[in-house]
């Protein structure tokens, strides 16, 4: 049976989150259950845009301090990494107050390269996942709690498309867009195939509404913890009352037998009822997955059509 730990927390002061943190995890068996002295551990944060530091659209740069100490302390090694939409992790990480707190641990922040990997399921086996998120011994992510224009709302799966490549991502767009549940089942392959050690996910204040970006800050005062992305992801759309349904990476986990019912999921702590939030903002509108994309369609679907597809079917032809 799947845990998720769920607390009250409503600080992001250092000191507090730290205890915060120690008490989410500690049912879970505390951090030195998923790091282990010289594992080098990948922080995945939520590093989507540069352009809205105040809006809450990252992961809050207090919440990465706080595990990579916990992480250092263990004995690992942790490094930050991800692929955002626009700009660099570095320039991301930069715009939204990282560096600080990066240099005051002296952790690196490394730019994903890609790479081919193998999946479990046949449908997406031409999947292309950053090697240093496949490599890395342990991969702790680090969502923040949104909604979402083009699914409903994004978690801790979600989170983990930022370990694929950017032009690759802008290729699942078309390829999958036209079909949410497809890109969702994409997604939920992406997050088996990283398959995270733990996921913190930070809810004490969520970015509701227009989101990824577009929309507003909204407190909750949540974390949530688990070693089961899926089983977390399935907790939070319970606690701000979406149906499961309208969310795709929730739906394809679903039908994949990944996560089933609430029943199935042990709450250590708090239960999902008692922090339920019946006010949460989802989308207006919803905006389809391939954003209409003429001008990144030319430029990157031909050079990913030629490089990808083409290449990949002239080379088995020619076995």
């Amino acid at each position: 049976m799947s845990a998720v730990s769920l607390i009250r927390a409503n600080s992001y002061d250092r000191q507090i989150l730290q205890t915060s943190l120690e008490s989410l995890l500690a049912p879970l068996g505390g951090i030195s259950a998923f790091v282990k002295s010289g594992d080098r551990v990948l922080l995945k944060p939520n590093l989507l845009t540069g352009s809205r530091p105040t809006k809450e659209c990252v992961t809050r740069p207090e919440l990465v301090y706080c595990v990579a100490k916990m992480v250092i302390e263990a004995g690992g090694k942790p490094f930050l990494g991800d692929s955002p939409a626009f700009g660099s992790a570095m320039g991301v990480a930069k715009a939204n107050g990282y560096l600080p707190l990066l240099e005051e641990l002296n952790l690196p922040i490394v730019e994903f390269q890609g790479k081919r990997y193998e999946t479990v399921s046949e449908d997406f086996n031409h999947l292309r996942i950053c090697k240093e998120a496949m490599e890395a011994d342990v991969v702790i992510n680090l969502p923040k709690l949104k909604s979402h224009v083009q699914l409903t709302v994004t978690m801790g799966v979600k989170n983990l498309f930022g370990c694929v490549p950017g032009k690759m991502k802008a290729w699942w767009h078309m390829e999958a867009g036209k079909d949410s549940a497809r890109f969702g089942e994409m997604l939920v392959e992406t997050a088996r195939a990283i398959n995270p050690n733990l996921t913190i996910l930070d809810g004490i204040i969520g970015h509701e509404g227009n989101g990824p970006s577009g929309g507003e800050p909204k407190f909750l005062g949540i974390l949530a913890a688990s070693d089961d992305v899926f089983a977390l992801d399935r907790t939070l759309v319970e606690i701000i009352n979406a149906d499961p349904a309208t969310v795709p990476t929730v739906a394809a986990a679903m039908r994949l037998g990944l996560c089933s019912n609430l029943e199935a999921i042990d709450f250590p702590l708090l239960q999902p009822e008692t922090l339920k939030v019946l006010d949460w903002k989802l989308p207006e509108s919803m905006m389809p997955i391939d954003f209409g994309m003429p001008r990144v369609v030319k430029s990157a679907f031909k050079h990913l059509y030629i490089r990808f597809i083409k290449e990949k079917f002239s080379i088995k032809a020619s076995h």
